[in-house]
């Protein structure tokens, strides 16, 4: 019985890595779509987010048989129950990429944002797609030194994000009331997708040293 527990939580293990690869390819597509107005990359985000929906849902199903099966205890329990929450904070990540990929797609032919702000997402864009990348290097390796390297690309992306909303409240800010509302939503989408992949990282630093780390993302 405990052989075969062990491997349904190696299998729990595979379908969050498996999940978060396809969570990092939704937001490099999403991300180009939003900076370069591709509408069919963002097509594409969107329409592929029913997969990781899916895929969450099963993983979910399966961490609660084990627990009713299974009743594990300790660390073991640590495990299961934090492996509901992470897919809970991936299908979140998945959504906030459609977001980005939906103001792509509803702004076509133009660009979401003023070109006064292009260069300031283009940055978040990419600090997104290289979270996304270490998050997924993290959840197969379990390796709590990606964690910290997460939590300061995390700040740099806070950074960017306060940077947008300092420009559209300034007094020389001449965008019209839709790029006031897009870019805020916009920059708020990235930010809120990064705190998601630290929050993740936490849980992921918890297991591998039983120390919690406090959070300041407002995400748990």
């Amino acid at each position: 019985m405990r052989e075969v527990f062990q491997q349904e939580l190696a299998e729990v293990q595979d379908r969050l890595v498996e999940i978060s690869r396809l969570v990092g390819i939704s937001i490099a597509k999403s991300t180009r779509a939003f900076n370069e107005s591709d509408v069919n990359l963002a097509e594409e985000a969107i329409s592929e987010d029913d997969k990781i929906d899916e895929l969450t849902i099963e993983l979910d199903e399966l961490a609660i048989t084990i627990l009713a099966r299974q009743q594990p205890v300790a660390r073991d329990l640590r495990i299961v129950v934090s492996a509901l929450r992470i897919s809970s904070s991936l299908e979140r990540m998945g959504d906030l990429s459609t977001h980005i990929a939906q103001l792509a797609r509803y702004r076509f032919p133009d660009k979401v944002v003023p070109k006064s702000l292009r260069g300031t997402f283009g940055e978040m864009g990419a600090l997104l797609v290289t979270i996304s990348t270490m998050l997924t290097e993290l959840l197969t390796t379990q390796d709590v030194k990606l964690a910290e390297v997460i939590r300061n690309e995390d700040d740099k992306v806070d950074a960017l994000h306060l940077s947008v909303f300092d420009a559209v409240l300034a007094e020389t800010w001449n965008g019209a009331a839709a790029d006031t509302v897009d870019s805020t939503l916009a920059s708020r989408y990235h930010e809120r997708f990064a705190d998601h992949a630290v929050s993740i990282a936490k849980k992921i630093q918890y297991l591998g040293t039983g120390a919690w780390q406090q959070s300041t993302t407002g995400v748990q």
